[in-house]
């Protein structure tokens, strides 16, 4: 009876190998799509091995489209027109599409699967974006969950970006997370600086980028970004200016003042950081330089959960009622914001009450 059913866990023990190793074998097979190509823009065709993601299998090419998510489909900065040969599109990408957008095939470049021969548009822009290599520079602790990492690019290479814009960085394997990871992070250093550049990162919890950032990253460590990404940047303007971030969002917002700081700005000012509580609070003395280099500029940072233990006697609550105290001539007024999608939505809605024009009111989120 014994020799049954060890001979019993024998056969299924053998059928569940067989299964698992059919499996392997039909994945390749049916994954083997041979050479394909990709026709962007009906200017430049690429021969390319089929069966990845179009996003992947662009960058793997050199052409690297934006991905704050890294490619999972959450954060629809991916986004390209298909014009053919892109199948149908998936439950995954209808959450980020709208309505118009897949009337003309705009689909998440991280969700087409790359099987047969396909054309794409894409701004020109996204072929200007590089992949830099770098060494870890400076690591400083700027609060207990965010820290300033500067990366300084290998001998002979700079890069060219405006203020307000972001990269790509990727993230090494380290304890059980066995694969890369690319996360968005705004730049926080000038442009004028062209070797090296900032970035501040926050440390999201069990974020796989922010913990690999936080608990593994040293100085001299070597890295890869990409980039620069986005269309958050200032106008050419005179207008008065609000900045309102919290968060890690002070990153673009420093390296639009460090810009405005070298050419030169005639605007009003007035830069709202909204956080919970003084530990919160960075960058302090860096902005008091600001407001004694800029005539016309202020920095109001608001506590929404400040303790008696802090003494605190700055401004509180929200952010939004302090609008009135500033907005003097609503038609001429510009503002940049950057934080949470939350924030961001609470934000737009009151400026524009307070009669900012829509148009005028650019940001940039990290949810």
């Amino acid at each position: 009876m014994i020799e049954r059913i060890f001979l019993d866990i024998g056969w299924m023990s053998g059928i569940g190998v067989g299964l698992a190793l059919l499996m392997v074998i039909a994945e390749r097979w049916l994954s083997n799509y041979g050479e394909v190509q990709i026709d962007i823009n009906g200017k430049r065709k690429i021969k390319v091995k089929g069966g990845n993601s179009l996003l992947s299998t662009l960058a793997e090419s050199q052409i690297f489209m934006p991905s704050a998510c890294g490619g999972r489909g959450t954060c629809g900065a991916c986004k390209c027109k298909v014009v053919e040969g892109g199948g149908p599109i998936l439950p995954t990408e209808k959450p980020m599409l709208s309505a118009s957008e897949m009337a003309e095939n705009v689909r998440l470049s991280c969700q087409v699967k790359v099987k047969n021969d396909i054309g794409i548009m894409i701004p020109e822009t996204f072929f200007n974006i590089r992949r830099y290599e770098a060494s870890i520079e400076e690591i400083i602790d700027y609060t207990y969950d965010i820290k300033g990492i500067t990366f300084k690019f290998k001998e002979g290479n700079e890069i060219d970006f405006k203020a307000g814009q972001y990269m790509q960085l990727e993230s090494k394997p380290y304890d059980k997370v066995k694969e890369k990871a690319v996360r968005a992070y705004s730049i926080s250093s000038k442009p004028q600086l062209k070797d090296r550049l900032q970035l501040i990162i926050r440390l999201v919890p069990e974020g796989i980028c922010s913990t690999w950032v936080h608990k593994h990253l040293k100085v001299g460590d070597s890295v890869s970004l990409t980039g620069p990404y986005g269309d958050f940047m200032l106008k050419d303007s005179d207008a008065d200016t609000l900045f309102v971030a919290g968060g890690s969002g002070m990153a673009p917002i420093k390296s639009m003042l460090e810009y405005l700081q070298e050419v030169g700005t005639k605007r009003n000012m007035t830069f709202f950081f909204g956080a919970r509580t003084t530990k919160d609070l960075y960058l302090n003395e860096e902005m008091a330089e600001f407001e004694k280099h800029f005539e016309n500029f202020s920095y109001e940072p608001v506590l929404s959960h400040a303790t008696p233990e802090e003494n605190w006697t700055g401004k509180t609550g929200f952010i939004m009622p302090y609008f009135e105290e500033v907005i003097k001539d609503p038609p001429n007024t510009e503002a940049y914001l950057c934080g949470s999608p939350g924030m961001i939505a609470a934000v737009t809605k009151s400026l524009k009450e307070y009669g900012v024009p829509a148009e005028n009111i650019r940001y940039d989120d990290f949810g």
